[in-house]
């Protein structure tokens, strides 16, 4: 490692095959402007659950952090240990404050004033995902770091991003308590990656005049160090042994003119919609209600991403015609099922299924999308082993009424995206898809020494 000024440090990565050893001078790295960043992507075991990590302040303090595509920006728990020299309070009523959408304004009660814990400033309602319920945080600016640059070096760096807006929630500041309940352990936030004006995204192509996207590859295992990749700034996409981009498929991103939370407001919802307009098994269309694919004026049906829903799940009227359709062809290829385990529909003996390249041989499920393009879902993304011998379809009956003001049929959940490359163009709004990168040879879980 070697430290140059101007806040830049060198690493060197191992991606597939060792790098060649580059000497650059402090001079021509810090004058190097960054192409894109990338952060690793870990996936947890037990809560299924995809993080990274970042720097944030100065000295730096070290954030594990769960990834929700559906959050607007990037919030974290700041404690006694989050004691920063470079922070700087969001003050109510700035432009600051506005283009953060800034809710109230709050002021530091139960304790000193400290980082993060600050009167007059303005304030926003970070939402957790897994415990479903919000709290008031600071938004606040800082220097945020340990993200990887590239730059034309083949060696990528790590660039310290200065007054990076983000939320800031003081455990305990409001009574409440618990609101890291439902992540994994060890994380301290989430990052949001919605199409917002705070989200890291938006944030770094603004800052660096990036190409205004962002790429996933949710990994299928972290084990062994092996990590998948959020790429900030656009392509190429190198996953070992290909640039990925090659392989992508494009579909519009869809706005649902209606709010979709976590924060029921009157603008559009900040979520990635996509129109799915039919769903075959095996290159034949399921007979399903048609009406449940689209957006109707109230916003509810369509199609969404999302990173904290790990496995998709169907609206019903959807999913039983798709689960007895794929429960025939399977009897077809002699494929024995067997009880049923929660929370899914049908499983079946894996002795009596096949392998390929793509996982278990079963039928495949294609999304068709606007355009005439096809997201196909092969055994890796639709089976789960839940036992030694047995596999069960992975999709979720999502029920018939909604959980929330706004029912979406179709949740496309991460075990369908995984060892999937995705690409959210948030100004052109295309969703750029690979399906599965193992008929490629590839994958998103792979080795990365840092």
């Amino acid at each position: 490692m070697v430290t140059c000024p101007g806040s830049i440090i060198i690493h060197f990565f191992l991606f597939s095959a060792p790098l060649l050893s580059v000497l650059w001078s402090c001079s021509s790295v810090s004058a190097l402007k960054p192409r894109a960043f990338i952060l690793p992507i870990e996936k947890d075991p037990t809560t299924l659950q995809y993080s990274t990590s970042i720097d944030m302040g100065t000295p730096p303090l070290t954030l594990d952090l769960v990834i929700d595509i559906r959050e607007r920006f990037l919030w974290f728990e700041c404690g006694n240990d989050y004691n920063s020299s470079t922070y700087y309070p969001v003050r109510c009523g700035t432009k600051k404050c506005k283009k953060a959408k800034g809710t109230a304004c709050i002021t530091c009660t139960n304790h000193p004033l400290k980082t993060g814990c600050t009167n007059n400033t303005c304030g926003v309602d970070p939402f957790n995902p897994f415990g479903e319920f919000f709290v008031s945080g600071d938004v606040g600016e800082d220097i945020l770091s340990s993200l990887h640059s590239t730059s034309g070096a083949r060696a990528p760096s790590t660039l310290h991003v200065p007054r990076f807006v983000s939320t800031c929630v003081y455990p305990d500041k409001f009574g409440v308590e618990g609101f890291l309940q439902g992540l994994a352990k060890g994380k301290k936030g989430v990052l949001g990656l919605a199409r917002t004006a705070i989200s890291l995204p938006t944030q770094l192509a603004a800052k660096y005049n990036l190409e205004p996207k962002f790429a996933l590859c949710l990994p299928s295992t972290s084990k062994y160090n092996k990590l998948g990749d959020l790429f900030v700034g656009g392509g190429p996409y190198y996953l070992p042994p290909h640039d990925a981009s090659k392989f992508l498929s494009y579909t519009p991103i869809l706005t649902n003119p209606q709010s979709t939370g976590p924060i029921f407001d009157a603008d559009p919802s900040s979520e990635y919609f996509i129109d799915v307009k039919s769903i075959k098994l095996d290159g034949k269309i399921v007979n399903v209600n048609t009406s449940l694919l689209s957006i109707d004026r109230q916003g509810n049906g369509g199609c969404k991403l999302s990173t904290v829903v790990p496995y998709t799940k169907f609206h019903t009227s959807i999913y039983q015609p798709l689960v007895n359709d794929f429960v025939k062809q399977a009897a077809l290829r002699k494929i024995k099922r067997v009880t049923s385990v929660a929370p899914f529909g049908a499983c079946f003996d894996s002795r009596t299924i096949g392998k390929t390249v793509t996982g278990p041989n079963v039928p495949t499920i294609d999304l068709v999308l606007k355009g005439g393009v096809q997201w196909r879902i092969y055994g890796a993304n639709s089976m789960v082993k839940v036992s030694k011998n047995v596999l069960c379809l992975g999709f979720v009956d999502g029920g018939l009424e909604p959980g929330s003001p706004i029912a979406t049929s179709i949740v496309i959940g991460g075990y369908q995206m995984e060892d999937n490359l995705l690409e959210f163009d948030l100004v052109s709004s295309k969703l750029g898809f690979s399906s599965s990168l193992l008929l490629h040879m590839a994958s998103c879980s792979h080795f990365r020494l840092v």
